[in-house]
């Protein structure tokens, strides 16, 4: 598979039960995620919502018109970083029969090069602590871990 094959653009509704199986195809995401079919309308809801955000942009790796893996980039307009825009990053998934092969690092470069296109001055992503794996992907592609990050469960 080269890097030529795999096409990264924004998510269309069709895409949206591929990536919710992708969220869901994990311990930690089995039991945060819905996935049925049909799947509960919320998913399409915050489908739209994001589409109506410019500083949203859910995107898809797709490969021989196949759905491979999804992220969602959140830009941030912020006072700190000199009124810098940071990039977040969210929610990345590469479906578990093709993991190991490099897609996530495409990914990520396509991410990170997406990040500075849009002049986005810092990325930042949060990763579960049960999921040491990924906390060792991302360092290798130059991510420190710098912060704690903290979550409140609203509902």
């Amino acid at each position: 598979m080269s890097a030529k094959e795999i096409i990264f653009r924004s998510a269309k509704r069709e895409d949206i039960p591929a990536i919710v199986r992708m969220l869901a195809d994990d311990a930690l995401g089995s039991q945060r995620e819905d996935y049925q079919s049909p799947l509960p309308q919320a998913y399409y809801t915050a489908f739209e919502q994001i589409g109506n955000d410019s500083n949203h942009e859910l995107i898809v790796a797709e490969l021989n018109g196949e759905v491979i893996g999804t992220l969602h980039l959140v830009f941030i307009p912020s006072i700190s970083f000199q009124g810098g825009l940071h990039a977040q990053v969210e929610s990345v998934r590469v479906d578990k029969k093709l993991q190991g092969l490099g897609i996530g690092s495409k990914m990520m470069q396509w991410t990170i090069e997406r990040a500075k296109i849009r002049g986005a001055r810092i990325m930042q992503l949060t990763t579960h602590n049960s999921r040491k794996d990924a906390h060792r992907f991302y360092e290798r592609r130059g991510f420190k871990s710098t912060h704690v990050g903290m979550k409140l469960k609203l509902g």
